[in-house]
């Protein structure tokens, strides 16, 4: 760089080149901050519409719950008739009232508790207050924060529980009459707190709803007296937007709505000075942003490194569709004979090889579980076969009656079930199947063996895959049957739980010694475990897990009283996420 600016000639152009960069730097950072903060005025403006448009939607909401209820009472003879007995001036009165005119075939409807049950409960609590008014004095109705309903009879109509104010909220009214008969004035207040709370999501900066009046309800984080003052000043105006000053150099910029609901209006007020400070991160790396640029600029004059640069990019946002998982080819690389050149091109066909090897992965995993899934369908079908076989042989030779037939029908239809339906069926489906397999262990042990199956609806539909409750079920008449004992006893439960659905399988045999217990569970999940004596439960869990994945778990406990307890539990978000399609 030294002997660069010995030579007068580049010297000069040097010291023009750097004159030129950073006037066009300095110039495009102006206009750039310009259209920025133009942008950010005009998302507050945005902003601001968007917050005053959910206003105005939620007190037309309010509004059409209100005129909803009125049909409700016009609607219902008995809730008129106690919304007149409620216009008396005592709660004596009112009780009084209702009895003299009920009907005592019908039973009493109460007008405040159908306050709270169709409107405040509707209106999600941001009705607050309803009163009956006659000529001189109102009935109250109060909801807090709990949705606790209080009474006050008798107040006066001018009583400051009465007093209209923006700061308290909005009130409906609504004659309550019966033809040319009128019964009172109803007054449905609409909690500002309430209302303007569904705005705080809203990015409005300092805001305020000003009523005609003058009041003011401060929205947003500015709740200072500033605040009060310039609101009314915008509110005053008469411009749907414009410039106030809050002192030397701070201007301050407002935007107010009118409401076509209620005689108020929304002022947002944007502080632009605020407004740079808020973005004073983006301001600094735009300028940062700009110094780069003419250093870069400046460094590829002196340099003249363009072509390297352009190489240097493309390896850069190779590596970035990486990282993302983009593997799509983009334009061929004009290639150098330089260390980049030969960079870029090992990249991209870096990108090529990846793409494939993962491609090629992924259909690999998804065979190998399909393999899986169908090698532990035909380990378990085959043997449930033979056993049940040999349980309808074994029931011939003993009884020799016609419940053989009965329990060959039974199988022949379990079978033919087992054959003809889907991989993925229902949980109501896979309880048939189990159902036919315990009628036929009831042939085998007529009068010493009952089950009974508990399963709420609302596991029915749940899409499972086929065949995995029999073996859960065989392993009891394996390890737990006592063939001498007079009762024994399958239960099924399920269950609807908060976040999960529960199938829990138990039964009253013999139980499993707790260090066997312990070596089962530890075993359970083991893959490489040959033993035979597990085989179904590894199974059935390895079967569930490949269809729920990390969503089911399966949990093998001894009961306090006999026997033993299987729980499964499947997760209510995986059930979202499995196949339907094919759910039998």
């Amino acid at each position: 760089m030294g002997s660069f600016l010995q030579i007068k000639i580049y010297r000069h152009k040097f010291i023009a080149y750097v004159i030129f960069v950073v006037s066009i730097g300095l110039t495009l950072s102006t206009l750039t901050c310009a259209m920025l903060l133009n942008q950010w005025v005009g998302n507050a403006r945005i902003e601001a519409a968007n917050a005053f448009s959910r206003v105005e939607n939620e007190l037309q909401y309010d509004a059409d719950r209100i005129e909803a209820y009125m049909q409700r009472i016009y609607s219902n003879p008995g809730l008129l008739n106690d919304a007149r007995s409620f216009a008396s001036s005592s709660a004596e009165g009112y009780l009084t009232s209702r009895l003299d005119h009920s009907i005592y075939s019908q039973p009493l409807v109460s007008f405040p508790e159908d306050l709270k049950t169709y409107l405040y409960s509707w209106a999600q609590g941001e009705i607050t207050q309803i009163s009956l008014h006659t000529g001189e004095y109102g009935n109250v109705v109060r909801f807090n924060d709990n949705g606790i309903a209080s009474y006050t009879f008798g107040l006066p109509n001018k009583d400051e529980a009465f007093h209209d104010t923006i700061t308290k909220g909005f009130v409906y009214r609504k004659k309550l009459s019966l033809g040319s008969q009128e019964f009172g004035d109803l007054r449905f207040l609409v909690s500002s707190e309430q209302v303007f709370r569904s705005v705080q999501n809203f990015r409005v900066g300092e805001a305020a709803a000003v009523s005609a009046a003058g009041d003011i309800y401060p929205i947003g984080i500015g709740h200072d007296e500033d605040l009060v003052q310039m609101s009314r000043l915008a509110a005053a105006n008469g411009r749907t937007h414009g410039i106030i000053s809050r002192g030397m150099l701070k201007p301050i910029f407002y935007v107010t709505f009118a409401s076509t609901k209620f005689n108020f209006k929304f002022v947002s007020i944007i502080d632009l000075s605020t407004l740079i400070r808020q973005h004073a991160g983006m301001l600094i790396t735009l300028f940062l942003i700009v110094l780069a640029a003419m250093v870069s600029v400046l460094l590829l004059i002196v340099y003249n490194l363009r072509d390297d640069a352009l190489f240097l990019h493309r390896i850069i946002q190779s590596i970035g569709r990486v990282k993302t998982a983009n593997f799509t080819t983009s334009r061929p690389a004009r290639y150098r004979r330089n260390e980049y050149g030969m960079i870029a091109r090992e990249l991209d066909d870096m990108i090529q090889q990846l793409d494939k090897y993962i491609r090629n992965e992924y259909l690999l995993k998804i065979k190998q579980q399909e393999t899986e899934m169908k090698a532990l369908q035909n380990q378990i079908n085959p043997h449930f076969l033979y056993n049940t076989l040999e349980v309808i042989r074994s029931t011939a030779l003993v009884n020799r009656d016609t419940d053989t037939a009965d329990a060959i029908a039974t199988l022949g239809t379990l079978y033919r079930e087992i054959v003809k339906k889907e991989n993925i069926i229902s949980v109501a489906s896979e309880l048939e199947l189990l159902q036919k397999y315990l009628e036929i262990m009831e042939f085998k042990y007529p009068g010493r063996f009952y089950y009974q199956v508990n399963v709420e609806p609302a596991l029915l539909s749940i899409p499972t895959v086929k065949f995995w409750m029999q073996p859960l079920a065989e392993n009891f008449f394996i390890h737990g049957f006592d063939a001498g004992h007079e009762f024994n006893l399958y239960v099924v439960n399920g269950w609807e739980a908060d976040d999960d659905y529960v199938l829990e399988f138990v039964d009253n045999g013999q139980g499993i010694p707790a260090e066997r217990l312990n070596t089962v569970r530890r075993t359970l999940f083991n893959q490489d475990d040959a033993s035979s004596s597990s085989i179904g439960l590894r199974n059935v869990y390895t079967r569930l897990h490949f269809f729920y994945g990390d969503g089911c778990t399966i949990e093998i406990a001894n009961n306090e009283e006999a026997g033993v307890k299987i729980a499964v539990r499947i997760s209510k978000e995986v059930i979202e996420h499995v196949q339907i399609d094919d759910c039998g």
